[in-house]
Parts: C-alpha cells; structure tokens; sequence
C-alpha cells in the first residue's frame, strides 16, 4: 500500500508539476507578447518623438532664418535712411552756404551802391563848398576892391 500512495502522490506532483509548468510557459508567453509589443510601443514613441524633435529644430532654423532676414532688412532701411539724411544735411549745408554768398555779395554790392552814393554826395558837397568858397572870395575881392 506504501507503494500506491507513493505512485499516487507521484502522480499527484506529477500533474501538479505539469501544471505549475504549462501556467508557467503560458504566462511567459504572455509576458514575451506584452514585451514584445512594449518594445514596438516604445519604437514607435521614439520615431514620433525623433520625427517632433525634427520638425522643431527645422521650425527653429526656419525662425532663425526669417529673424535674420528681418534684422536684415532692418539694418538696410535704417542705413537707407541714415544715407538719405546724410544726403539731406549736405543738401541743406550746400544750400545754406550759396545763400550765405548769395547774401554776402548782395550786401557787397548795396554797400558799394552806397559808397558811390556817399562818394558822390561827398564830391557835390565839396564841389558845392568850393563853388561857395569861390564866389565868398569873389565877394571879398569885389568888397576889398570897392573899399579902396
């Protein structure tokens, strides 16, 4: 009879064993499947964040490349315009200088139409004096002859 029980318990472990051992193997091929299908999960999150991560750094340089540009374009018009108001001093410069000539001879000349009209005045005026001088001596000489 020991040897029937023993046979029996045999079995028993037996089929318990077999049965420990198939759970065991199916439960790892689960495992496995949902490993596997983490790891594509995984792959494919990798490729999705490579691919944003991509498309960002290429809307970055695309960003850098327009700011640059603008800045650019900035520098060019403020040159433009420092150009243009630089052109506007010489031109104002120019002006203001031939106006000043223009002026200083206009002035030269009034002063020389005066100084002719002055020189003028001043040689009647003499001439007048010299014509009185003349006619008072005259009157003297008439005078100093009537009185002898």
């Amino acid at each position: 009879m020991k040897k029937v029980i023993l046979k029996a318990a045999l079995v028993v472990a037996l089929a318990f064993g077999m049965t420990s051992c198939e759970e065991v193997k199916k439960e790892g091929e689960k495992a496995a499947d949902k490993t596997e299908q983490a790891v594509k999960d995984v792959k494919d999150t990798a490729n999705d964040v490579a691919n944003d991560v991509k498309d960002a750094a290429n809307n970055a340089v695309d960003a850098t490349k327009d700011a640059a540009n603008d800045v650019k374009d900035a520098a060019n018009n403020a040159a433009n315009n420092v150009k243009d108001a630089a052109n506007d001093a010489v031109d104002s410069a120019k002006k203001a200088a031939n106006d000043a000539v223009d002026g200083a001879k206009d002035m030269a000349n009034d002063a020389k139409e005066e100084a002719k009209k002055a020189a003028n005045n001043a040689k009647d005026a003499a001439n007048k004096t010299v014509e009185d001088a003349k006619k008072a001596a005259k009157d003297l000489k008439e005078k100093a002859k009537g009185n002898h």
